[in-house]
């Protein structure tokens, strides 16, 4: 019988459905073998439809909720996060980035003594949550946060018991069952939240809808994750290890809130819950490029970078650069997407008290591209165990970042809020590349050329939408 190759030299043509099965044969045996390239990239594919999957869902959730309750609500919860997500980081061991990285990531005694720092840290982050809850309520004014935050913080305790085989799992881009389970917890958390929405009339349904989710969210680890085995144990060796990798973690975490969550923790200083929360829901509708780029980066790049050392091995180099480069070209095109249509996409969405959020959306671009390109040094330089140097890059940006928030909010509002973390990420930048050239990591295509063609992208879309832009100032 003639094969494909023997007509091609007796001059025959081939027919395409042959070219076609030819290649869906080739992509499935890459997409589905064990080689560190099909684990990438279904590692790729799994990270994107959990992103996507969960913000589609969060889009649903919104604009039922935004329709049920007032967007004080949603303020009040955007402090309440941005509270939670500091005690988080101003005490992060680095203990997932520890697993992933350290050659010891699949020992059960140093899986076990990971697991038992993280179930104490929990435990003291609450009882800190509980202490600071009054103060919190008093700084911001709201009475309610000082009752609302000591119940949020049990998703803390919740999140303590995830099991260490969700970080073997992620080192070992074996991302698939993580990503059902956290799709299918978020279609329920929608279901919860609105119908406690619909009964309650309150903030106080978002509350416990995020404690049912978050318990669900542990169950379904325990059940389904593959050697979800972990017991109290504590390993001095382990514990060294932990500490003298996560130590500079720690700190960078600190400064890593500055650059996340400061700019909803200065406004809520400066403006009403309610305006905040309109700010909150324009800031994730716009932000979802630069945070989907970010989860790729932890949960695909970062593994990359040690099962690829690229400053040993040329085409290593050369294979990271290009799926770099893949990346943030597609979230540059679909940010760029967003802000062009936010104006639009929000009138169409929501009611007309979330219309603000529309021209937030299509400044936002602005901020959002230099995000994508220029801060990818870090999960390169964790990768290499340089966690000194990952917190020298993350110091820089938060000192600058804080700073430019503190004026821009003081003199224009959300508009110093939006902009202050693109410009506070260009002014940091040599850092990053002087950083980034020591392990032969630097890239000026994706860095200098794709921020050029970005910027002028997002320039043009504001000078577009130039109009409807000026109403967000004061």
């Amino acid at each position: 019988m003639p094969t494909a190759s023997s007509n091609r030299r007796a001059g025959q043509k081939v027919p395409s459905s042959h070219h076609e099965a030819c290649f869906l044969r080739r992509f499935l045996n890459r997409f589905s073998g064990e080689s560190v390239a099909a684990r990438t990239l279904r590692g790729s594919l799994w990270t994107a439809l959990a992103f996507g999957g969960e913000n589609l869902l969060r889009l649903v959730s919104n604009l039922v909720l935004t329709r049920l309750l007032f967007p004080e609500a949603f303020g009040l919860m955007a402090i309440a996060q941005v509270f939670l997500t500091a005690m988080q980081m101003l005490s992060d061991a680095g203990l997932r980035p520890a697993v992933i990285k350290d050659s010891r990531g699949d020992d059960p005694a140093f899986l076990n003594t990971a697991w038992t720092v993280q179930i104490l840290r929990a435990n003291l982050l609450w009882l800190l949550v509980f202490l600071l809850a009054s103060p919190a309520a008093a700084i911001y004014g709201e009475p309610i946060l000082a009752q609302l935050l000591p119940w949020m913080g049990f998703t803390i305790i919740l999140q303590g018991l995830t099991p260490t085989a969700v970080w073997t799992a992620e080192r070992h881009l074996h991302l698939g069952r993580l990503t059902i389970i956290q799709l299918g917890v978020a279609a329920f958390h929608i279901v919860v939240a609105c119908l406690l929405a619909w009964q309650m009339q309150s903030v106080w349904a978002l509350v416990f809808a995020a404690l049912v989710s978050s318990a669900c969210k542990q169950a379904a680890y325990w059940k389904f994750v593959p050697n979800a085995s972990n017991r109290l144990f504590w390993e001095r060796e382990a514990l060294q290890s932990l500490f003298h990798f996560g130590k500079f973690v720690f700190v960078s975490s600190i400064a890593g809130f500055l650059v996340g969550q400061g700019d909803r923790a200065l406004l809520g200083l400066y403006t009403s819950m309610a305006e905040l929360g309109v700010y909150n829901i324009g800031y994730f509708m716009a932000m979802a490029p630069s945070l989907l780029a970010v989860a790729v980066q932890k949960s695909v790049i970062f593994p990359l970078y040690r099962l690829k050392p690229i400053s040993t091995d040329p085409d290593s180099r050369e294979k990271v650069f290009r799926a770099r480069r893949l990346l943030a070209t597609t979230m540059i095109v679909f940010s760029l997407t967003l802000s062009a249509t936010g104006p639009w996409l929000v009138r169409f969405l929501y009611d007309d008290r979330y219309v603000s959020a529309g021209p937030m959306m299509a400044l936002f671009g602005l901020t959002i591209v230099p995000l994508l390109t220029l801060r990818t040094t870090g999960q390169m330089l964790l990768a290499m165990g340089d966690s000194k140097r990952f917190l020298n890059t993350v110091l820089v940006a938060a000192i600058f970042q804080t700073f430019l928030l503190f004026v821009g909010v003081r003199e224009l509002g959300v508009v110093g809020a939006i902009l202050a973390p693109g410009v506070a990420c260009v002014i940091s930048y040599p850092l990053h590349m002087q950083y980034a050239k020591i392990y032969k990591g630097w890239d000026p295509v994706h860095d200098v050329g794709l921020t050029i063609l970005g910027m002028l992208g997002a320039l043009g879309i504001c000078i577009w939408h130039a109009e409807t832009i000026s109403t967000l100032f004061p």
